[in-house]
């Protein structure tokens, strides 16, 4: 039997595994069958902890879809990361060092019991992103389907693409999330954030999350908006976003500086399936 815990952040919903502890070999396959909300636990993402690869990080972090696909990141996933290791007692570490696919993110436990997110640096170079352009600029023309769609983009270790929306309730996040996910100019599929600025430092978000659609709430979505927010002069730092599922706080000072998100994680109840 192998054990898990389902969590969330933000309503953005999770299945954690411990393989220090213990042992399984997790396929695409039991991903996307775990993944069903109707047969099986239902999660938007399968979080995985295993032993770090180098003396200098505590963790190994792996991440998959729903749908089966292995990403670089999750921030939200991230968050609660920290608190189940710190539950489990595979640590004691209130500030945590935990490896990725797309690199080192530090974790910390702060005196509220929310946790803050190192993400590292938001990267705006197309090919980082990766996003097919000839030159690095601050807003795109994508045409989606004969539509020509203004945005903009860049990776927080995994690929967004920003549109500005004046109403976030009519905001087309379910005809043209799935559209821009799978534009040929993202060749490794795109995550896609619909976002209202409010004032200077508050904006609501909704994110068309890649492999899992239309998420409660999206942490490396929400560092993406502020990022772009604050990268095209929409914004100033902090910035208070407002997700469907709660509120993320995103400080950023300085393009050659990390992002760093805080927000709440929580452990909604613990169990165990046959192999």
């Amino acid at each position: 039997m192998l054990h898990f815990t389902k969590m969330h952040g933000l309503g953005n919903d999770f299945m954690v595994i411990d393989l220090i502890t213990q042992q399984a070999k997790i396929t695409p396959k039991l991903v996307k069958q775990w993944g069903n909300r109707h047969t099986g636990i239902g999660f938007d993402q399968l979080l995985i902890v295993e032993p770090p690869s180098r003396p200098d990080v505590d963790f190994c972090y792996r991440i998959f879809n729903a749908d089966g696909s292995e990403v670089e990141q999750c921030g939200n996933g991230a968050r609660c990361f920290a608190k189940f290791v710190r539950q489990k007692r595979l640590t004691h570490k209130k500030n945590i060092i935990v490896e990725t696919k797309s690199g080192i993110i530090e974790l910390a436990i702060q005196p509220d019991d929310q946790v803050k997110v190192n993400m590292g640096r938001p990267r705006f170079v197309p090919k980082e992103i990766p996003f097919i352009s000839e030159q690095q600029q601050n807003y795109y023309q994508l045409l989606v389907e004969e539509q020509t769609i203004e945005l903009s983009s860049v990776s927080m270790g995994n690929p967004h693409a920003v549109i500005q929306v004046t109403n976030l309730k009519t905001a087309p996040v379910q005809t043209l999330g799935p559209k821009i996910e799978t534009h040929p100019h993202f060749p490794n599929r795109v995550n896609v954030g619909f976002i209202q600025v409010i004032d200077r430092y508050n904006a609501k978000l909704r994110v068309w999350e890649r492999g899992a659609g239309e998420t409660q709430a999206c942490g490396t979505g929400a560092c993406a908006a502020a990022a772009i927010a604050i990268q095209n002069g929409w914004m100033d730092s902090p910035v208070n976003i407002q997700l469907p599922g709660g509120k993320l706080i995103i400080e950023w000072d300085n393009i050659d500086n990390p992002i760093f998100m805080t927000g709440n994680a929580v452990s909604v109840y613990e169990g165990k399936i046959k192999l």
